[in-house]
Order: structure tokens, then sequence, then C-alpha cells
């Protein structure tokens, strides 16, 4: 269950740690810390987008992504996504729906327990202790499980202390600022949903230190838990064997045993063949501590001995041994590896701490941490420099028996997750130009108009323009459309313009076949005397007056539709010129 996991880069230097000079006394002075880019499973991302879907629909999750200005219409779990994606979309979910930021994290992170179920990670939860408390103080080693599903993840720490029969006080710290409140909902709802146990969760202080956040939470619950742990402590009786020195260190060969002062008193069989001279130096000196986020010293250790701890090397070990691999004094010429083939040259070793009462020491119970068997080689180590009673061995050696068939399975999905994703993002683009279509215009004339002209007066070719402006007139005020200028017999219609119309298309569709069934009942022009003049102030207008308009107009009311009709005036007109034709 990432609860905030960032990712680092490849080729960025660890957070804390990376490579610096050992000083000869003290902890050697880091170099100035390079630019370190996070970014984000899509685990977290792909919880919101759920959570908006589910709480408030498709719809509702299309409007805020489109309001973030994020363009991937879906995320992968197991894919790296910019840091900055999950915040813009949660202020533009804050703001469209009303509610903080805070408020809107904290459901996220309720919702995020019900939400990783779906991958199984339910069961992980369910079998992390038999008690809250048991959860709460192996909260920090919960990562630790998904590294091998999410292995550039960078996970927070937490610790906890101060713990009662009421409850405890949790320490939060993370380099992602932001979710506090996210990690509250998380740990409600898994005290609910597992164990069954009403948990208050109380932001104490938030503080930034440097480029950690360093959040404290007062936890209030039942804790009964506790109480009947300290009595079985009471009861118990202790009882000593004895155990050699020699015995200890050849059962864990990569232990390192230092005193209040970090200066190393004992190391393990193999950490002698790596680090021969760390005997009698002080540990903050050769290694730095990247897990949990706390100072490395011997008062911090002793207060979170429930936590892994995670030690890395200041200087590369990798190095130390390159000439000896040279030379053919480590493992001969098996493997011939450049420097870019090996991208982690520090040594790493992550285990337990253990106090040692009677040696007033205490004792880090470590393992190395290698990706691979080509870490292993050119780490100048062997398989049986490891322990035989874990499953080092067996770690290193599974991770050279990775199925090719798997590997190309896995190629093939992320090609066909590509290709659904620039599809998608072309169908954003349709419908983004769809949006920007703001009008439709339209544009009609009367076919072999010339022609027309030709055959009858000036006059009758205004009338008829005249009658059928009038229809087309009637039909822009029935379907609410604009009309621009009508020129000749060319009439210009517009929707969308000059008010915005959702529909606008449809409506000039509709228009247009209301013309075409329109034009059909239009009638001939009648003949006659007529006065014509400009009236008007305000809107002056060019008009027709005369006993030939009002015949041609009765007799336009009393047509039948599809007939023609024309009045005695026109007729002999009409038959006049038929004989002046024909002679």
């Amino acid at each position: 269950m990432p609860l905030d996991s960032q990712i680092r880069e490849e080729g960025d230097q660890e957070p804390r740690g990376g490579v610096r000079k050992r000083g000869k006394e003290g902890g050697g002075r880091p170099s100035p810390p390079t630019s370190v880019r996070v970014a984000m499973y899509g685990l977290l991302v792909e919880n919101f987008s759920e959570y908006i879907k589910q709480q408030y629909g498709e719809d509702m999750w299309e409007q805020i992504r489109h309001h973030a200005n994020i363009d991937q219409p879906a995320f992968s779990t197991h894919r790296v996504y910019s840091e900055n994606v999950l915040p813009r979309l949660v202020k533009s979910a804050a703001k469209i729906l009303d509610v903080t930021n805070d408020a809107l994290m904290f459901r996220m992170g309720e919702f995020f327990v019900e939400f990783v179920g779906q991958y199984g990670y339910d069961r992980v939860l369910s079998v992390l202790g038999r008690h809250v408390r048991d959860f709460l103080n192996g909260l920090d080693n919960l990562h630790e499980y998904l590294k091998f599903s999410y292995p550039r993840m960078r996970p927070p720490s937490f610790f906890c202390e101060s713990e009662s029969s009421t409850g405890m006080i949790l320490h939060y710290r993370s380099k992602r600022r932001g979710y506090a409140h996210y990690t509250m909902g998380q740990i409600t709802q898994v005290a609910h949903h597992f164990y069954n146990t009403k948990m208050e969760v109380e932001l104490v202080s938030e503080k930034f230190i440097f480029d950690t956040s360093h959040v404290t939470f007062q936890l209030t619950f039942d804790n009964q838990a506790f109480s009947n742990q300290v009595s079985l402590t009471l009861i118990r009786e202790e009882q000593t064997l004895p155990l050699r020195g020699n015995l200890l260190f050849e059962i864990f060969p990569f232990c390192i045993l230092f005193g209040n002062k970090m200066v190393v008193k004992y190391i393990g069989n193999s950490m002698m063949q790596i680090l021969p001279e760390l005997v009698g130096q002080k540990l903050t000196d050769w290694f730095d501590l990247t897990r949990p986020h706390v100072a490395f010293k011997f008062e911090s250790i002793l207060l979170r001995t429930n936590n892994i701890f995670e030690v890395v090397t200041v200087e590369s070990v990798f190095e130390n041994n390159k000439k000896k691999k040279e030379n053919g004094n480590v493992h001969g010429d098996i493997l011939n590896l450049s420097e870019e083939d090996v991208t982690e040259k520090s040594f790493k070793l992550k285990g337990q701490m253990v106090y040692m009462e009677d040696w007033k020491l205490i004792l880090f119970l470590a393992t190395p941490v290698m990706k691979d068997l080509d870490s292993l080689i050119y780490s100048g180590l062997f398989i049986n420099d490891l322990s035989m009673h874990d499953f080092s061995r067996d770690l290193i050696l599974a991770g050279t028996q990775q199925s090719v068939e798997l590997n190309l399975a896995l190629e093939q999905e992320q090609q066909k997750s590509k290709k659904l994703e620039e599809s998608m993002k072309k169908l954003d683009d349709e419908m983004r130009r769809t949006d920007e279509l703001l009008v439709t215009i339209l544009f009609s004339d009367v076919v072999t108009f010339t022609q027309i002209c030709s055959r009858i007066t000036p006059m009758e070719v205004v009338s008829m323009l005249n009658a059928m402006y009038s229809i087309f007139d009637k039909l822009t005020e029935k379907h609410n459309v604009y009309k621009v200028e009508t020129i000749g017999d060319a009439y210009m219609v517009v929707a969308g313009a000059p008010e915005r119309q959702a529909n606008h298309g449809e409506m000039v569709c509709d228009m247009s076949m209301d013309m075409v069934e329109a034009i059909t009942e239009l009638t001939d022009p009648s003949t006659g005397m007529v006065v014509a003049g400009v009236v008007g102030l305000k809107m002056p207008r060019y008009c027709l007056f005369g006993d030939a308009v009002n015949t041609g107009h009765r007799k336009y009311l009393k047509i039948n539709r599809g007939h023609h009709e024309i009045i005695e005036a026109l007729k002999g007109q009409q038959r006049s010129s038929q004989e002046n034709r024909h002679t």
C-alpha cells in the first residue's frame, strides 16, 4: 500500500548519501546535491480517478481532467507519471466540487484502502499485524514488501512513540508535501476495515526541514494489546544462553557491531571481504542512513528498533574492486561490465538494529541489497558469502531466471497501452476541434438566376426575390437563426452568432430543409403598376406599394400547392412576347 511513495528518476543521486568523500574524522561533508527529478507511480493517480468516477460519475472525472489540463485519459498503476499530475487534479476537483483540499485528500485516503483490494494488496494488509498496534509499529516496513512491484519507489518513513493503552504518537516523514490528510484517511480506514477499531487521528504538527515534511499524529484508539504485551514481558522468565561471538558473526556475515560513539567494534565475516578497514572507524564516515528518515545517531536508532534500517556506503565499493577485477583476482573473466552497465555503484545494507544490553552496543543484523547477479559479481562477492538461513541466495539467483516470455508479454502490453493512449489523445483532439466549432453558416442562391432575369423585367425580378426572401425571413424566426445579408439571389444565414448556440449545426440543417420545402410554394410574380421608395427612419427599407402588390398577395393566399397562377396582364404580355418571337 504505497502511501505517498515518490520515485527517483534513473541517474539521480540518493536523497541522502550517494557518493561523497570520507573525512578522516567525523562525517564527511556531502557534495552539493544534484537536481532530483521526482515522479509518481500511477497507482495513486488511478486511485483518485476511480474515487471521482464512483462518487461523482464519469462526466465529472472528464470535467476535472480537462480543467486540470491533463491529456492522459487513463493511468497505469505501474507506470511513472509527473509529480504534479495528482496535485493539479486535486486542486481542480476541490474547486469544481467546492470542497477543501484537505477534506478531499482525506476521502481519497479512505477510498485507497478499498481501491487496492482489487490488486490483491488487501491480503497483504490483513496479515501485517495481529492488532492495530502491530500494524502501526510495522508501518515503516510495509513498503519494503512492495519494492519488487515498485522498484523505483522512494517510500515515506514512519515510527511510533509514547505508546499507551489509549493510543500512541505516530511520526510521518516524506519528501512529498501535502499528503498528511491523505495518510490520515488511510490509517483511519485500515483500523476500521481490518481491525474493527474506531480510531481518531489528530494532526499535532507539520514541519518542513529542508526538503522533508515531518508530520506528527496523535492516534487515539483502544490499545489493550499494548497492556497485554507489557504484562507478558513482566511475567516472562528471561533465560540467557551462552553464544560465542565468532559464531554470531558467522551466522550474520554482514552484521556490524558499534557503540554509542558510532565506532565500529566488530563486523561479520563477509563484511571483512568488502570493507576490511571498517573496524575501528566511525560508521557515519563510511555509511549514510537512507531509511528511516532520522539522524544517523546512536540515540535515534535506539528509539526506532521496530524499523527496518537501510544504509549505503558514501563511496563506491564497486570502484574499489575494479582493479581487482581487471587483474583477474575476482571472478576472472566471467563478466566484463562497463561503468554504464552498473547503475548502483554504492554498497547497500538493509536489516534490523538490535540493542545488546550486556554489551551496551547496537548490533546491525544486515543483508546486502543486490538487484541481480551482475551486481553481486561486480562487488567482488560470491554466493557462499551470503547467509544460508535466509533467502538472500534464493533472491539473487531468482533475479537471473526471469521468464523471457513474461518480459516479451510485458513489452507487448506496454506497446498496446501506448497505442491506446495515442488513440485516446487523437480522440480528445477531435473532440476539442468539435468544441471549437462556434457557428454554422448557410449559403443559398437561385439556380439559373441569370437566365431567369433575362426573361423577365427588372421589376418582376425584384418582386420574385422579395417574395422568396419573405419566406426565408419567416423561417429564420422559426429556427432562431440570423440573416446576415442578401446580395442579389444569394441568401446568407448563420447560427451560433451573435448569440452562442450549442446546437447551431442542427438549427441550420433544419433551416435549409424547410427552405427547400417552402420555396415550392412561391408564386410567380404579379405584374402591374406600383410605387417604390425607401420608408422609415430607424430601420429604413425599400418598399413597394400598389394594386399589383395587393393582387399578387391575394392570389398567393389562394393558390394550391404545386400550381402556378398568373394574372391576365402577365398572360397577355407573355402571349405577345411569344408572337413576337415567332415573327
